[in-house]
């Protein structure tokens, strides 16, 4: 189940980013909804492990498909998903798994029977061109640096609020690992989309167990308190230096999501 546990997380991964990677809306709308799957099945197969008196981690062993075609990511992504049926356990979960990549790959195989989808993707092109607006050299300067440091966060944010929510019979603390966890994966699908659209996709780097083997909720509440106000600040920075109207007000829309953050994390100290 461990084993199952590391390939399901990289192969969330996978999914995600290759909806992140790809321009047509429809197709990378779509990916995304079956990486949201994906990681319901983590969320599963997690409890399964510790049911069982077992354990797991978030250590990962993969690269990123960096091609420049729909079709190269598309069939990377679909040898992924055919590698991992074989880690499946013959259970009513086992079941549902293979089900639900059985629909993945039958979505993916229409897609690449069709040669108008295999369009190019600038994704991974690093040419930090917003394609938008000509933001010049400060401006996407900032806009990177924040986008890298949010992406890692947003992700390091889902996985440590899992693996907490994993492990709460509190009810109220169930529910707010939920929202944040909820939360944190709408933050990263909007900043892997923009990091797409400069041309700068990557993974974020791994987790260190102890990044999310909480021993002391009160003080790694506190200190999430004040990551959010910092990100809060770097989103009104952003909103106040960047000249596109667009991207402001999403900044500003961020930023009050942050404060709400700080709000249901207070809920875990009472």
């Amino acid at each position: 189940m461990n084993k199952l546990f590391k390939q399901k997380h990289e192969l969330w991964m996978h999914i995600t980013f290759a909806s992140f990677s790809i321009n047509d809306e429809e197709i990378k709308s779509r990916l995304y909804e079956f990486s949201l799957i994906a990681f319901r099945h983590m969320k599963w197969i997690s409890t399964d492990v510790l049911e069982s008196s077992g354990n797991y981690n978030y250590d990962r062993d993969m690269t990123l498909c960096t091609q420049d075609r729909v079709f190269a990511i598309l069939m990377n992504l679909k040898k992924e998903v055919e590698n991992i049926q074989s880690v499946y356990f013959s259970s009513v979960l086992g079941d549902r798994l293979r089900s639900d990549d059985k629909y993945l790959l039958e979505y993916l195989d229409d897609i690449l029977s069709n040669h108008k989808n295999n369009v190019s993707t600038t994704a991974f092109n690093m040419k930090r061109t917003w394609p938008d607006n000509d933001l010049g050299v400060e401006q996407t300067d900032a806009l990177t640096q924040f986008l890298l440091a949010e992406v890692y966060k947003e992700y390091e944010l889902i996985l440590i609020y899992a693996y907490m929510q994993a492990r709460t019979d509190n009810i109220t603390q169930f529910s707010v690992y939920q929202d944040l966890v909820d939360e944190s994966l709408f933050h990263l699908k909007s900043f892997g989309n923009m990091m797409a659209k400069l041309g700068l996709l990557n993974l974020p780097r791994e987790l260190h167990e102890m990044t999310y083997i909480i021993k002391d909720l009160d003080k790694f509440v506190e200190d999430g308190i004040a990551e959010e106000e910092a990100a809060k600040e770097m989103c009104k920075e952003l909103s106040e230096s960047i000249k596109d109207d667009k991207l402001s007000k999403f900044f500003d829309f961020i930023n009050f999501q942050e404060s709400y953050h700080i709000e249901l994390m207070k809920k875990l100290l009472k």
